[in-house]
């Protein structure tokens, strides 16, 4: 079978790859399990917060900032992962290509410009110098 150029021999190297990484990870994870001391105390199986026993339940939660900038990583990762896609295949997609990631891109600015503006990536704006009232000196 001839796909592109390359036969299905060609894919064999890969093939073999994936079975030695998959049969590596289940040796790993059998000897592990096999060989590990099976004794739970109760500091074992206590919650670690960074060595410090928790006393009391948080006061708060996270504000929905911390979520929303998660999301938006996630968002710009992902089209990262599409130009890296383009990138690949430029020379058979040609100026159709090119229109088309230049569509994308511009979607993708827009929306990080509309999240900028709305005030979706700045954090304690209360605090900031910029932004505390300026008192104006009484001229004499």
């Amino acid at each position: 079978m001839l796909i592109a150029g390359m036969q299905l021999v060609d894919y064999l190297p890969i093939a073999i790859m994936l079975v030695l990484a998959v049969a590596f990870v289940g040796v790993s994870l059998f000897v592990s399990k096999l060989f590990s001391p099976h004794n739970p105390t109760p500091e074992k199986v206590a919650p670690y917060e960074c060595g410090i026993l928790p006393e009391t339940e948080p006061v708060q939660r996270f504000p929905v900032k911390f979520y929303l900038v998660a999301m938006l990583f996630v968002i710009f990762d992902v089209e990262i992962i599409f130009l890296f896609a383009w990138a690949t295949r430029f020379p058979q997609l040609g100026w159709y290509g090119v229109a088309a990631v230049g569509i994308f891109t511009f979607f993708v600015l827009e929306t990080l410009v509309y999240v900028w503006k709305r005030g979706a990536l700045d954090w304690n704006v209360r605090r900031r110098a910029r932004y505390l009232p300026v008192e104006e000196e009484q001229a004499a």
